[in-house]
């Protein structure tokens, strides 16, 4: 009788090939976070291209104006590799644009203007209180010695570590669009009743998501994408200030550049309680050279992809 594993965590996708080795690499899909929080559950280096860096062609359609495909790889110059052999125009998806793709892995890693979010690393969570709950208080120390650990590898390979703060935005307002955009593609299901047949039918569950977004209305919509507009102008002027920006896993850079299409790489750091954690990587926008190289060095100067998390067998 053989064994099984026991998962005590839902982790999902892909990644799983990826963390088990039964891949050499996957592809994934990204709307607001299918790449980068998988990458992290699972302990996999997980690149979200720039929206239109890479076309949809084939995929299956949530959100037009915020799906992305991008590489779940088990290291930095693997997920390169893939996306050189993916990003352009193929004819079928006019959002991709023809813009170069400059992976260098020699390229010198000190003259890059890297900016790191401080008050995400010391956040509640990450080196907060844990109130009156040791298991979270030790959760919560063990995830700042983490990340300081990562920051300092950082800076031992090299980097230049300078204090960011995220601009504030109105992101989580907007976040709608994607239920809206999602209930317009789907919207053939449940106009003629199939949406019912789907699986799972709770209150946040996606049939419902889609039968509820019918209404919201068209003057929200379009005043919401006039913010993101606004939303995007503002990111991009903030990544003029930086090459990379880094960040911990959980932030709301996650939500912010899956709006304003800035691409994402997830790098395995380390584990707390047995759990992987990632560090998370942001570029400018058609610049995952730099980030990539960035995520290079950060990958050089540490084991954490070589190692995997303790298994219990039953």
């Amino acid at each position: 009788m053989g064994h099984q594993c026991r998962l005590e965590r839902i982790v999902g996708g892909v990644g799983v090939c990826d963390a088990g080795g039964l891949v050499g690499f996957s592809i994934g899909t990204e709307t607001l976070g299918s790449i980068v929080s998988p990458s992290s559950r699972c302990g996999v280096t997980g690149l979200r291209p720039t929206y239109g860096r890479v076309s949809r062609y084939g995929a299956m359609g949530l959100s037009w104006t915020m799906d992305k495909i991008g590489p779940l790889c088990r290291s930095v110059e693997d997920c390169a590799l893939v996306l050189n052999a993916m990003y352009g125009p193929d004819g079928h998806d006019v959002t991709t644009i023809d813009a170069p793709f400059d992976w260098n892995p020699a390229a010198p890693f000190a003259s890059l203007k890297i900016g790191y979010v401080k008050a995400e690393f010391e956040r509640q969570g990450f080196g907060g209180r844990g109130g009156n709950n040791p298991n979270a208080s030790q959760a919560a120390a063990d995830r700042k010695k983490l990340y300081d650990g990562a920051l300092d590898a950082l800076r031992k390979a090299g980097a230049k570590l300078e204090e960011a703060e995220l601009p504030q935005t109105n992101a989580q307002q907007i976040v709608f669009l994607l239920q809206a955009e999602a209930a317009a593609a789907f919207d053939d299901i449940t106009r003629d009743g199939r949406v019912t047949t789907l699986r799972s039918q709770g209150a946040g569950d996606w049939p419902n998501s889609f039968r509820t977004s019918r209404v919201i209305p068209a003057v929200e919509y379009i005043r919401a994408q006039r913010g993101r507009t606004l939303l995007q102008q503002q990111m991009d002027e903030f990544m003029q200030n930086w090459d990379v920006l880094v960040v911990p896993q959980g932030t709301a850079t996650l939500t912010i550049t899956n709006l304003t299409g800035h691409p994402q790489i997830a790098v395995p750091c380390g584990f707390v309680n047995n759990a992987p954690q990632s560090i998370i990587f942001t570029g400018r926008l058609y610049e995952e050279g730099a980030l990539l190289r960035v995520a290079l060095a950060y990958e050089q100067a540490t084991d954490w992809h070589t190692m995997h998390p303790k298994m219990d067998w039953v």
